[in-house]
């Protein structure tokens, strides 16, 4: 046996005559991953060390020892300078064991009336706490760059589409809005998520709490938690907090992928939308005339690992009984892997929108192709004609048959050739068959008129502020 070995066993206070092989023991530890949550660790440890100080359950000079103690092993994880241990399978036991050779007897008191089963659920709870305030400022940064966007773009006309199709033009900064609608959801998303987790475990102890005199509300307060679970076993137990974070990442990070699925598009020869900078695009190790956004991309695919990690963590937890399994400790990997991934989705994706170059020719230039003020010309039909709407919908369609195979557009039609399909067409028709007409007239609440986009700038400048 190694010393490491050795170490473990009195840990576990001689269950065990002997040390797990290496195959258990690679499978058991969780060190490698774990250690990430030593922060949350060292301070949740020192919260419960003042609270048993304070209930009279150790001695204030134990819990002084113990909280400097802890203090010196943050400054050397934190200088790179604290050697892991496999054998001592988590971040829980390796603070301890190195507490106990800084310390010596009052590190043994620390785990009075806990366990790790509490230790590690409110390691974790901090970590996604936090991880969930860096979600909601990272995406309070993102909608800042798009209302920028929007504003300086309210007049500039793109069309809109459905089924990539032209439709109907609209304006960039009711575009860039609509992103910003949706940011904003998942924000409050992550809000409502960190209300919901911002409830202390520490204290559950194993699963049955504690027949030692602490004071949960004490401890919740010192970590910033609203209060203390209000059940045992459901403070050991669930993860919905992780769920919900992982959820809240995975619909954030499909809004991601559609705008960058829409850079892909707007940036490519047929389009030139958009140019993004050299910052956000690399060349080909053959073609020198291409720019591809590759940054675009990758925030494309990386909705494939948040939304692996939901799934593989609503897997773990869907059939385990009440309280803890080992099962368990596979709740972190996943939750790890997708809050980096968003994080850095998020912060690339603010990059290539603060400084998107937008060719407003190109936008102008195919909103008025595709016929796409049809729509126009129905409900100025419907408006001066009289006409019911599905009536205006076959006039108009047989003005668009007569363009297409005239080779044209519908402005391009002659007031005969418009009289053709219905007399009462006059030569005001023309007034919203104009692009910038066509968006100006979308007035209603929420439209792309840039009257209305320019609202919606001012509103979420106010929110943002």
């Amino acid at each position: 046996m190694t010393d490491d070995t050795n170490s473990s066993n009195a840990m576990w206070g001689g269950r065990f005559a002997a040390g797990p092989d290496a195959i258990m023991e690679a499978i058991n530890a969780s060190i490698s991953f774990d250690k990430r949550l030593y922060a949350q660790d060292i301070r949740g440890s020192r919260a419960h060390a003042a609270m048993l100080a304070a209930t009279g359950i150790l001695t204030h000079s134990d819990a002084e020892a113990i909280g400097e103690g802890l203090l010196t092993v943050l400054s050397e994880i934190e200088a790179g300078d604290f050697p892991f241990s496999t054998a001592l399978e988590d971040i829980h036991m390796n603070v301890e064991a190195r507490l106990k050779a800084l310390i010596g007897e009052p590190a043994g008191r620390l785990h009075t009336a806990r366990s790790r089963n509490d230790q590690v659920a409110t390691d974790f709870r901090l970590w996604v706490r936090d991880q969930a305030d860096a979600a909601i400022t990272s995406l309070t940064a993102l909608m800042k760059v798009l209302v920028a966007q929007a504003e300086k773009g309210a007049d500039w006309v793109m069309p809109g589409f459905t089924h990539l199709q032209t439709a109907q033009p609209v304006t960039w900064g009711h575009h860039m809005m609509a992103y910003v609608e949706m940011f904003a959801r998942d924000r409050s998303r992550f809000e409502d998520a960190r209300k919901r987790m911002n409830e202390c475990p520490l204290g559950s102890a194993a699963l049955a709490g504690t027949g030692f005199p602490i004071d949960r509300h004490m401890t919740a307060q010192a970590l910033g938690f609203d209060r203390p679970m209000a059940n045992s076993l459901d403070g050991v137990s669930d993860r919905d907090f992780a769920l919900e974070f992982l959820s809240a990442a995975a619909i954030c990070s499909v809004h991601l992928s559609r705008l960058a699925e829409e850079l892909v598009i707007w940036s490519s020869a047929q389009f030139r939308f958009v140019a993004m900078s050299d910052k956000w695009s690399t060349g080909s190790s053959i073609m020198p005339q291409k720019r591809n956004p590759d940054a675009a991309e990758l925030i494309r695919a990386k909705i494939g690992r948040v939304l692996g990690a939901a799934v593989a963590l609503f897997t773990v937890m869907k059939g385990l009984p009440l309280a803890y399994s080992k099962d368990m400790q596979e709740d972190k990997e996943q939750v790890f892997d997708a809050a980096d991934t968003l994080m850095l989705a998020l912060a690339a994706m603010t990059g290539m929108m603060s400084d998107l170059t937008v060719n407003t020719a190109k936008l102008e230039a195919a909103a008025s192709s595709g016929f796409s003020t049809a729509t126009d010309l129905a409900d100025w039909l419907v408006r001066e004609a009289g006409l019911p709407f599905r009536d205006a919908h076959h006039v108009t369609g047989s003005l668009v048959a007569l363009a297409e195979k005239k080779g044209c557009d519908l402005p391009d039609l002659s007031l005969e050739e418009l009289k053709s399909a219905h007399p009462a067409l006059t030569e005001a028709v023309y007034s919203v068959l104009g692009v910038h007409n066509s968006v100006a007239s979308r007035q209603s609440y929420g439209g792309t008129a840039p009257d209305q986009v320019r609202a919606q700038v001012a509103r979420w400048q106010g929110l943002l502020a």
